[in-house]
């Protein structure tokens, strides 16, 4: 970038710019208060007001536009920084002074070092989870042995304890996965695309009960998380729906303002307004006798809310449930 075009340099001629048109008009002020008599004001002295008037103005607005465009770094500065916030880049784009351009070398420099160690901090988090999923493998052999040896009992301890591992581990990767998603900026999902896949995917896998399901999500509804995110708070919304629904499922995303709304309703028979809080807790089942840890709402619930979004529960006007699953628009 030349020098002419540097803040400093800006700033240094819109300064002096204002100087020098301030002193016509300083003088036109004196030329008022020693000529501006009745009569005494003539044609000449009008037309030197004017200029002096026109020369003044001139030079000031000149150097208040330099002024101006010295400052305006910081504004380009300020939207790259909103746009890394909201997720649109990962980081500040555009060629800035020589004054600031260090200092965005250095934010840019920050960001590529925090997503690396996010990055890496996720990849250790799942060399574990993968670690300990061969011993449980080996647990659940073990518990069918016992069942087959005739240890009822003992099978069905060892079948618990393993599954709750299980969810565990699925829990907190799932937690490890939205704060580096939420801390590495860039991240986006259409939910129509997510949607999709996991209604094919639920429709097989409880295809014995014949649940039909709607999916309705307009190509702006983006959401600012990480496709597996996504995938894994509607797969437990979506896969709750069709265990409880009689018949229908339908699932509706609208976008407003900066947030998008996602609603999946079932027709079945709900859940009593007295549990709809208590469910979205760790370990708290609506029904005991079902099978499942009472992971999967509290797992929605820690996962919209580490992207600044929530989860309500309400009635449904199908009948049954509704679950209202607020995220980020991207």
């Amino acid at each position: 970038m030349n020098r002419f075009g540097s803040f400093r340099t800006r700033v240094l001629i819109g300064s002096a710019l204002g100087a020098v048109g301030l002193l016509p008009l300083l003088h036109l002020s004196f030329i008022f208060l020693a000529r501006f008599r009745p009569g005494v004001m003539g044609f000449s002295h009008l037309g030197l007001v004017a200029g002096l008037a026109a020369v003044g103005l001139g030079f000031t607005g000149f150097g208040l536009v330099q002024v101006r465009r010295g400052l305006s770094p910081f504004t380009r500065l300020r939207e790259g920084l909103t746009a890394v916030r909201t997720g649109t880049e990962r980081q500040i784009g555009g060629t800035f002074p020589s004054e600031v351009q260090p200092l965005v070398n250095d934010l840019n420099a920050l960001l590529d070092h925090r997503e690396r160690i996010v990055r890496r901090a996720l990849a250790k988090a799942g060399d574990l989870a993968h670690g300990l999923k061969t011993p449980l493998a080996i647990l659940a052999q073990e518990a069918e042995r016992a069942e087959a040896a005739g240890h009822h009992d003992v099978a069905v301890a060892i079948g618990h304890e393993v599954e709750r591992m299980r969810r565990q581990i699925d829990y907190h990767l799932a937690q490890a996965r939205a704060a580096a998603s939420g801390a590495t900026p860039g991240a986006r999902c259409l939910v129509q695309e997510s949607a999709e896949a996991l209604a094919r995917t639920l429709k097989q896998l409880h295809a014995d009960r014949r649940v039909a399901m709607s999916i309705a999500s307009p190509a702006d509804c983006v959401v600012r998380c990480e496709r597996e995110d996504v995938d894994e708070m509607l797969g437990n919304l979506l896969d709750n729906a069709c265990k409880w629904a009689s018949s229908r499922v339908a699932l509706e995303s609208i976008r407003r303002d900066q947030q998008i709304v996602i609603t999946i309703d079932d027709d079945g028979p709900g859940i009593a307004a007295a549990m709809r809080e208590k469910v979205l807790q760790r370990g708290v089942r609506a029904d005991e006798a079902a099978p499942g840890s009472g992971l999967g709402l509290a797992i929605v619930r820690d996962l919209a809310e580490l992207y600044g979004g929530s989860i309500a529960l309400d009635g449904s006007p199908l009948g049954g449930l509704r679950a209202r699953l607020t995220l980020p628009a991207a």
